[in-house]
């Protein structure tokens, strides 16, 4: 039996651990995507960065198909939309700690460098795949 999709789990999971940490959630998401409605102006070689910070939107809803709120871009109340399947990461603006995922639904590592040589020396933080 297949099971589904375990990104937006993830995505509410890793919000929630932002905005409980006092840090600022930030959704990178995928523009090209069908479905994705943002302002265009904002989107950068097809991807925009979106502050999910609960004084940054209005009526944020993390569903299991997709994510919608409204903000406002230059003063412009714009009502966002965003498949999960859209979303490449979500993260913490002020050190970068969070998840990015991949094409097969599950997470994928942000910064791994191989094997530490000195296992005494603290490692920089990292993200895992987990399936």
């Amino acid at each position: 039996m297949e099971m589904t999709s375990s990104r937006p789990y993830l995505v509410r999971a890793i919000y929630q651990w932002i905005a409980d940490n006092g840090m600022t959630p930030h959704l990178l998401v995928d523009a090209s995507v069908n479905g994705v409605q943002v302002p265009a102006e904002y989107v950068q070689n097809d991807k925009i960065i979106l502050n999910i910070a609960p004084m940054a939107v209005t009526g944020l809803d993390l569903g299991d198909t997709e994510i919608t709120f409204s903000a406002r871009f230059s003063g412009q109340p714009r009502t966002i939309y965003v498949p999960v399947t859209a979303v490449l990461a979500v993260y913490a603006k002020e050190n970068g700690q969070g998840m990015m995922f991949t094409d097969d639904d599950g997470a994928a590592s942000a910064t791994d460098d191989g094997p530490d040589t000195d296992p005494d020396k603290p490692g920089r933080p990292s993200l895992r795949v987990v399936k």
